[in-house]
């Protein structure tokens, strides 16, 4: 009976030995994924920072071509 026991624990040693690493496979997955979404993120930040800048940057060149044209008398149209 002790023989059967220890065959038994042997067994569900092995069993959840595999889940624990499928498990610790499974939450080394999801850090990378984690951490590719965080760096995406980050870039997604920075890219549309300098999305806003160039269109205040645009804006004030065409005001300044606004303000040139009105001085030269030239009709500007869009």
């Amino acid at each position: 009976m002790k023989e059967d026991l220890s065959e038994l624990v042997e067994y569900l040693d092995e069993k959840f030995g595999k889940i624990a690493s499928d498990f610790k496979e499974l939450k080394d997955n999801f850090n990378l994924l984690q951490n590719s979404v965080d760096a995406y993120s980050t870039k997604a930040d920075k890219f549309f920072d300098e999305l806003v800048m160039l269109s205040h940057k645009v804006d004030r060149h065409e005001k300044w071509l606004l303000q040139i044209a009105e001085k030269l008398g030239i009709k500007l149209e869009y």
